[in-house]
């Protein structure tokens, strides 16, 4: 029968060497588990990073879009076509922004004189995304006015100009 100092295969062991093993293993174990808590922890907080960025870029497109049409229809047209306020979801059900929410908020000008205009896009977090800004009134009954230059543009003409100035200038 083998000794207590030896195993079964010869190797000589102590009580306290295993128990040297085992507390070994479980600091190695403690160790492990922090690590792995503290990556985790940081892959959560890249994807909240990546979602808010994500949300802020929709409704920097959402209020770029709204603004675009306040621009284009003028803002007495814009309050008769549109509600001041509400979901994205109100100029069409299947809009795939329908869960942002927008206020806009258009104050009144003398004539001649630009709109002060306030929009707030909200993400469907609660967050908000502001954007302060003027716009002219339209004027006259043109609901579209040709719009063209005074004289006719020669691009050709221009980049030929430019590249006889740039082989001068060698």
């Amino acid at each position: 029968m083998p000794s207590s100092e030896e195993s079964g295969a010869g190797i000589p062991h102590r009580r306290g060497q295993r128990a040297f093993a085992l507390m070994e293993v479980i600091v190695a174990g403690v160790i492990l588990a922090i690590g792995l808590g503290a990556a985790i922890s940081l892959a959560m907080q890249s994807l909240t990073a990546q979602q808010r960025g994500e949300h802020a870029v929709q409704a920097a497109a959402l209020m770029d879009e709204l603004l675009g049409s306040l621009v284009t229809l003028g803002p007495v047209e814009w309050n008769r076509q549109y509600q001041p306020s509400g979901a994205f979801s109100s100029f069409d059900p299947g809009y795939k922004y329908a869960d942002f929410q927008y206020d806009m908020k258009i104050e009144d000008a003398p004539q001649g004189m630009p709109c002060d205009v306030l929009l707030i896009v909200t993400d469907p977090l609660g967050r908000e995304y502001r954007c302060a800004t003027r716009v002219a009134l339209r004027l006259g009954e043109d609901p579209d006015p040709e719009r063209s230059p005074r004289e006719p543009i020669d691009r050709q003409g221009y980049f030929e100009s430019l590249e006889e100035d740039a082989s001068a200038a060698k």
